[in-house]
């Protein structure tokens, strides 16, 4: 009960912005004057918040201001995109202190991306100076599937030859540090409701477009997992039943309407990128779909309408999803969310407007206030939420 306490009170000082003195936790926690007092003491003590001076509240003496010390823990996060690996060193008040980003080794070989992630941890870690005991763990955000408990990759799409990867323990043993493993877009809908707070809408989707797709859902302040914990796999949902044939044997589902690999795929006009053949490395499809954005941004017809086609369909699939989980706001991140955001933010509303859900208000559209770091971001934030945040399971007692 104590250190549940003690994480209730270093969280409503982190969310409360500005901070809080003992006698406005007392009525923000609910908890008896001596015991913040104790909690407060053996936090300053931690280093993990400070007295940050003196504010006078009217009568009585002025009453210290307690804010959490950023430096007081840190959490290294990783997003695992088949294109790009990014790595960043997170501090307790979810600043990015220092950042990595590589393409991801190309061979289908996990000890290749072990490898190239551990070194880029220690990258980090040596660029900082960061004390290892001040570093609570490693979170990375990975394509999915998974299994959560093991802290396994179990045969994601759009990684061919990752059966059955033992990330988590495999990383454990080549970086020394606690590992957690999370599904990328799980962890990005984590970083905007950890980062944004109380300012954030707590029920929302979230768009993640890597090299695949994927939407997570939060729905007040709890991202959604499922039974297995790989809620959000969409690739099958279908946004246009006239649309191209799926490997499931559907058509127009979002794995071959919406992903950059099938933007590739559909440019054939002129001013587009060329067709990139089939096994073509993700080097190739990733400079293919960015001449497309690029032209698309210039005003070459052609790549407008393909980029345009493609937010529409997003779109039905988001309209589709909103109605089912009864939320009126959907925030766009993940690695190539920015060569899209321009034109996405003007076509996805206009083709949500088309589609109104009976009974629901409009769907506000935004882009993640993290930029391209949002998955990465998120699992840093997973570790230190894992770590300091007021989880229920720390009330439960081991028989």
């Amino acid at each position: 009960m104590g250190d549940f306490n003690q994480t209730v009170i270093l969280d409503a000082i982190r969310r409360s912005g500005q901070g809080l003195s003992r006698v406005e936790l007392v009525g923000a926690v609910g908890l008896a004057p001596q015991t913040v007092s104790n909690i407060v003491r053996r936090l300053l003590d931690a280093g993990l918040v400070t007295e940050a001076g003196k504010t006078s509240g009217g009568a009585g003496k002025p009453r210290t201001t307690l804010r959490v010390h950023a430096a007081g823990s840190y959490a290294v996060g990783v997003q695992l995109d088949p294109a790009v690996t990014t790595s960043v060193l997170l501090d307790l008040m979810g600043n990015v202190v220092a950042r990595r980003i590589a393409d991801t080794p190309h061979g289908n070989n996990p000890a290749q991306v072990l490898t190239a992630i551990t070194s880029q941890v220690a990258s980090l870690l040596t660029e900082t100076g960061v004390d290892r005991g001040r570093v609570a763990g490693l979170g990375v955000a990975t394509p999915g599937p998974i299994d959560r408990e093991s802290g396994t990759v179990l045969d994601p799409p759009n990684l061919p030859g990752w059966h059955r990867v033992p990330l988590r323990s495999g990383l454990a043993s080549s970086t020394g540090l606690p590992v957690l493993i999370e599904k990328d877009v799980s962890a990005a809908a984590a970083a905007e409701i950890w980062v944004s707070g109380r300012r954030s809408t707590p029920s929302f989707l979230f768009v993640y477009i890597g090299t695949g797709i994927g939407c997570a859902v939060a729905l007040d302040g709890e991202v959604l997992h499922g039974v297995s914990g790989n809620a959000g796999e969409i690739g099958h949902l279908v946004t246009d039943a006239s649309g191209p044939e799926c490997s499931c044997g559907q058509r127009g589902c979002v794995a071959v309407t919406c992903t950059p690999r099938s933007l590739v795929r559909a440019a054939h006009g002129p001013g587009s990128a060329p067709a990139v053949p089939p096994g073509a490395p993700d080097s190739a499809i990733t400079a293919a779909f960015l001449d497309i954005c690029r032209s698309a941004v210039s005003g070459d017809e052609a790549a407008a309408r393909l980029v345009d086609r493609a937010a529409v369909r997003t779109a039905n699939a988001v309209a589709t999803l909103a109605a089912v989980y009864d939320v009126d706001r959907v925030i766009f991140g993940g690695p190539f969310w920015s060569p899209l955001s321009a034109r996405y933010l003007a076509a996805v509303p206009a083709a949500l407007a088309d589609r109104p859900v009976p009974g629901s208000r409009p769907i506000e559209v935004s882009a993640t206030v993290l930029g391209e770091d949002v998955t990465a971001v998120g699992a840093a934030c997973l570790v230190l939420d894992r770590a300091l945040g007021p989880r229920r399971e720390r009330l439960l007692l081991e028989g």
